[in-house]
């Protein structure tokens, strides 16, 4: 597939998937949901991938969605319903087996809180200024602002950012927890890179297995939680890839997993 509002590129075992159309401040349109989606595809099904990054160009990170075709497709009979193609999308991302690094390179806002938010880290320039929206157009959010941000960052934070549709700095939102890392503007893609290269050279198995956990613990009793950790943990000893990380350890050099 040809891409027009996304670039795609492998490095290292780094994905890169860049929305491209800064013109629109990288805002989500039926274009951008499609190509996402094929981009995915191409990921999930290359084993050679395993870490992705998602950040965009110019001065956003992504601005939301395209409003014009919310309003176009809502509710109107006989047309694809774009609330229904971004939640599939959001979800898929949020359970894709591998790690996902979100660069913040701009304006982060509405849809794109809630598309950053389907990245398990997310490290932001300097510049960047997140926050929700939805109020500020008296819209209610629909893949996780209400129901995600508070988890986040905590209910009354989420309330702040939710209520009063402001922007705040990529730094006062690390102080909340949404972000992991603040870095120099001209510097973050090097940083994102470096971080992603990172999670590329561990087993592939171990941290998808973390993830599943992870993900699960939060719907889960602590005890449940708990449980679930111990049978993954009991399963993984069957792994080739503990067996060669003990190895390693124990050899003194770097291990080489292979994700079995």
């Amino acid at each position: 597939m040809a891409y027009e509002t996304i670039a795609v590129n492998e490095i290292n075992g780094v994905a890169t998937i860049r929305l491209s159309h800064a013109e629109q401040m990288n805002a989500l349109s039926f274009d951008v949901i499609d190509e996402l989606a094929d981009a995915l595809s191409w990921v999930e099904g290359n084993d050679g991938v395993r870490s992705l990054v998602i950040t965009g160009t110019g001065s956003a990170f992504c601005a939301g969605a395209d409003l014009k075709e919310v309003l176009d497709t809502l509710g109107v009979r006989g047309k694809r319903d774009f609330l229904d193609a971004i939640a599939q999308l959001f979800k898929r991302l949020r359970n894709l087996p591998v790690p996902v690094v979100g660069g913040l390179n701009g304006i982060t806002m509405a849809g794109g809180l809630e598309l950053a938010m389907c990245c398990d880290v997310l490290i932001a320039g300097e510049s960047a200024r997140i926050g929700d929206a939805h109020s500020n157009f008296g819209v209610f959010p629909g893949a996780g602002g209400a129901a995600v941000l508070p988890e986040r960052i905590g209910l009354n934070n989420a309330k702040y950012l939710l209520f009063s549709g402001d922007a705040l700095p990529a730094r006062r939102l690390m102080e909340m927890g949404l972000v992991q890392e603040v870095v120099a503007d001209d510097t973050l893609d090097d940083r994102v890179q470096e971080f992603a290269e990172k999670l590329a050279a561990k087993s592939p198995l171990v941290l998808r297995r973390m993830k599943s956990v992870a993900n699960q613990s939060m719907e889960m009793s602590q005890s449940g939680a708990l449980q679930l950790e111990l049978e993954t943990l009991r399963n993984h000893f069957r792994s080739d890839d503990i067996k060669e990380g003990l190895e390693a350890f124990a050899e003194k050099r770097k291990p080489v997993f292979t994700g079995q």
